[in-house]
């Protein structure tokens, strides 16, 4: 197997190490050099081809965000994480290193200098493992998959919870490692796995007029939704609601951003939002959302802190379930990127009472996980191809108004 190659760029001498530590640790990752700053991340750059960058946001010389422009110029278009303090205080600056072409970001715990990386440490290895695994099979390597990674972050947790409840005798318990997963060269068949037999799923009712459009989405979406709603037909006039698994205190600067691009409205949902023509409503983060017909002939969102499904708030699955309860055959559910299954058995239920379904294909997904678990439910009437996207929900909803 090759490896992921990785290139980690902080002011920080002990976040370098403590980062690279991290990386170095995980099979089939590997920190192939570090730099300072922005200037000397890009004279590395001249030498050194990572398929990934880890960058930080504040730094001497050159900042983050003044590579990234630079970047946008010059190249390479090698995909980027931040890994940022700054994003936890400055939003719009996180916001504003997407719209140069980041492609994701993680928070770093406590500030620039903590050496408590463990708490984002899985996140990191995901993302690594999402966008650097997409660059690397793009590249011809023939690197672990991302569901292999979604496993051995589940037995590193289950040995840090054996390490707290049972301290030195947890060192006695052994739990086997995840078997690594060869990959084909073949882009196309990124994830490979078993064939499934497709569940068939028999709606209730036919496909009706389209009264609001729902959209579930994780790792990978950030870019992916800039690209949908920057693209998407003005005429549409459906309510769009969207779960976008991302940090408390981020949603309301993303749906800025999103409003910069879109023909569209875009706002970060509020409790008791009356559900509107031409308007997008992003779930904000740590909230679930539902919604609800108010009783005076509109329907509404609300949002509530019930506990985490499928491990996230703002959840794709309780967003689906209200909509397949409330508007049933008269939705349009739409799945995409990410890791995990999160939305995928509620869509289900959507197809079920009738509702239209588009899922993400493969290829053009970062993570092949959330879709490709609603494909095998039968949740998913037609796969689409990230760049078609915004077309075909166009297409449906001014069809099915």
């Amino acid at each position: 197997m090759d490896d992921i190659s990785v290139l980690v760029c902080d002011d920080s001498a002990l976040m370098r190490n403590v980062i690279s530590r991290v990386i170095d640790n995980t099979p089939g990752m590997k920190v192939i050099d570090k730099a300072m700053n922005g200037q000397f991340l890009i004279n590395k750059l001249e030498y050194t081809k990572p398929d990934v960058i880890v960058l930080d946001i504040e730094m001497p010389v050159m900042t983050g965000i003044e590579y990234l422009r630079y970047r946008k110029e010059h190249g390479p278009d090698i995909p980027v994480i931040i890994l940022s303090s700054i994003a936890e205080k400055g939003a719009a600056v996180t916001m504003e290193a997407l719209e140069l072409g980041a492609c994701d970001f993680i928070t770093k715990p406590n500030g620039s200098v903590s050496v408590d990386i463990n708490s984002v440490a899985d996140r990191l290895i995901e993302m690594i493992a999402s966008y650097g695994g997409a660059q690397a099979r793009f590249n011809g390597k023939n690197v672990y998959s991302t569901d292999f990674y979604i496993r051995l972050n589940s037995e590193r947790a289950i040995e840090r919870k054996l390490h707290e409840a049972l301290g030195d005798k947890a060192k006695d318990v052994v739990i086997p490692p995840p078997k690594p997963i060869p990959i084909p060269k073949d882009f196309e068949t990124s994830i490979p796995r078993e064939k499934k037999n497709i569940v068939a799923i028999t709606p209730l009712h036919a496909p009706g007029k389209i009264k609001l459009i729902a959209i579930g989405i994780s790792t990978g979406g950030p870019n992916a939704l800039r690209e949908v709603f920057a693209n998407i037909d003005p005429n549409v006039k459906q309510p769009i609601i969207v779960v976008q698994h991302m940090p408390a205190g981020f949603t309301k600067e993303f749906a800025a951003s999103l409003d910069r691009i879109c023909p569209l409205s875009v706002k970060e949902a509020e409790d008791k939002d009356i559900l509107e023509e031409g308007h997008v409503y992003i779930a904000p983060g740590d909230f679930h959302i539902v919604v609800e017909n108010n009783g005076f002939g509109k329907y509404q969102i609300r949002t509530n802190q019930l506990p985490q499904r499928n491990g996230h708030r703002p959840s794709a699955d309780v967003m689906f379930e209200s909509v397949a309860k409330v508007f049933k055959y008269n939705a349009l559910g739409v799945i995409m990127t990410g890791m995990g299954k999160d939305g995928a058995v509620e869509l289900a239920e959507m197809r079920k009472q009738g509702a239209w379904t588009l899922g993400q294909d493969e290829k053009s997904a970062i993570v092949y996980g959330m879709p490709r678990v609603a494909w095998e439910l039968g949740a998913v009437q037609k796969q689409v191809a990230l760049d078609k996207m915004a077309e075909e929900i166009s297409s449906l909803a001014i069809s099915n108004y």
